[in-house]
């Protein structure tokens, strides 16, 4: 029979998860809800940690993508975990797991604790499923006083349930978000495209005019290959479903491949590509192809927005802790009062010059993947003599 403590401790966890229920369901910020869960769930049990994997159904793999070790919690996010491991078992059987001392289960994953130096001594791991949907696995990790009991799985089970809805419903939030702007910026192309089939069938147009239009459909074809690449990113960063997969990186072998990339785009421009990438820089460790992603964007734009006949220069540096880097043309410049505008979903400073087509989302990607790594961007900018970017990233997240 439970004692008046127990009871007493029993009602006033399932009191407090009234109140978390009520406050996950206000917040649609996936990021911030992520937090609120893992803190929630280790001051729920008295753990020393907490963490949330979630589940990629396509690839069939859990990943962590929030902890409260807040030191680590950015070299943590990406990592898969196996499908043999204490999560992998629980996501696999979709049951509950309390394992009191991980050096007696084989399952227990080793590898997170060397990286990050910390000492595993018991888990409680959960599902978390909503209308049979596997949303993840939410963990807590060594009780501060005596062992995880039977309750402590309960409550966790309780909040886990509540969080697989929090976090669907942030998903779904988001993705009907992205799904009416989608929409909203796929009108013109289409409609573009809809009026010029229409010219094309009519009878008396010109050879040379044919042509024309046939350039104006390939060019917003183009356009629309963009904006699906750009939203499938988007959506990918904004759901948590985005993986960035750490190695170390040659930061100036990484600038001096992208400079190639971009040389005959330059080349048609008649501009010139200046790198300053000293070989003895220390190794970056970073997602390597999320990096070039950044890089080529900034890269595109240094030629989309420079004169004909203009300088691109690129730089890259180590300061302290950190690698810097630098994108800088010699073109057009941005006005002083749309500067900081320019990482908005969808901005573009010149929305309706043909001759620099793009969707308004290259910015606002570079940004998030920037900050995912916990680094920042910023810009610089001066009317006819040019726009700088700059941004850091830390060595090791």
């Amino acid at each position: 029979m439970s004692s008046d403590g127990e009871l007493y401790q029993t009602l006033q966890a399932y009191q407090r998860l009234v109140e978390i229920a009520r406050d996950l369901a206000s917040t649609l910020d996936l990021d911030a809800l992520l937090k609120r869960i893992v803190q929630m769930a280790a001051d729920l049990n008295n753990a020393e940690q907490a963490s949330i994997l979630l589940y990629e159904p396509k690839k069939k793999q859990l990943f962590f993508q929030a902890s409260t070790d807040q030191a680590n919690a950015a070299q943590l996010r990406g990592i898969i975990v196996p499908a043999e491991s204490i999560a992998g078992w629980v996501a696999l059987h979709r049951q509950p797991v309390i394992v009191t001392d991980v050096r007696q289960d084989n399952r227990f994953f080793r590898n997170i604790d060397q990286m990050v130096q910390f000492t595993t001594r018991s888990i409680v791991a959960v599902p978390m499923i909503t209308q049979d949907k596997l949303i993840g696995v939410l963990e807590v990790i060594n009780k501060r006083s005596d062992t995880f009991t039977a309750l402590d799985q309960e409550v966790l089970m309780v909040l886990a349930s509540q969080a697989a809805v929090a976090i669907e419903n942030a998903r779904l939030f988001h993705q009907s978000d992205l799904i009416a702007e989608l929409v909203h910026e796929l009108r013109t192309p289409l409609s573009s495209i809809a009026t010029i089939t229409y010219l094309l069938q009519r009878q008396g147009v010109a050879e040379a005019q044919r042509i024309a239009l046939a350039q104006t459909v390939q060019t917003e074809v183009q356009r629309l290959n963009e904006l699906s690449t750009s939203f499938l990113d988007l959506a990918h960063l904004e759901s948590g479903r985005s993986q960035f997969h750490l190695e170390a990186c040659d930061a100036a072998a990484l600038l001096r491949d992208c400079c190639e990339i971009t040389r005959a785009s330059a080349a048609e421009r008649e501009l010139s590509l200046e790198i300053d990438a000293p070989d003895n820089l220390p190794p970056l460790t970073a997602d390597h192809d999320k990096i070039k992603q950044v890089l080529l964007n900034l890269l595109s734009n240094a030629v989309k927005y420079n004169r004909p006949g203009g300088v691109i220069r690129l730089r890259v540096w180590q300061a302290a802790d950190q690698m810097n880097f630098s994108v800088q043309d010699s073109g057009l410049g941005i006005p002083a009062g749309l500067t900081p505008r320019l990482f908005e979903k969808f901005f573009r400073a010149n929305p309706n010059d043909p001759a620099t087509p793009g969707t308004g989302l290259g910015l606002y990607i570079t940004k998030k993947i920037i900050e995912n790594h916990g680094g920042q961007i910023s810009v610089e900018s001066q009317e006819n003599i040019g726009t700088c970017f700059q941004f850091f990233l830390p060595l090791t997240p």
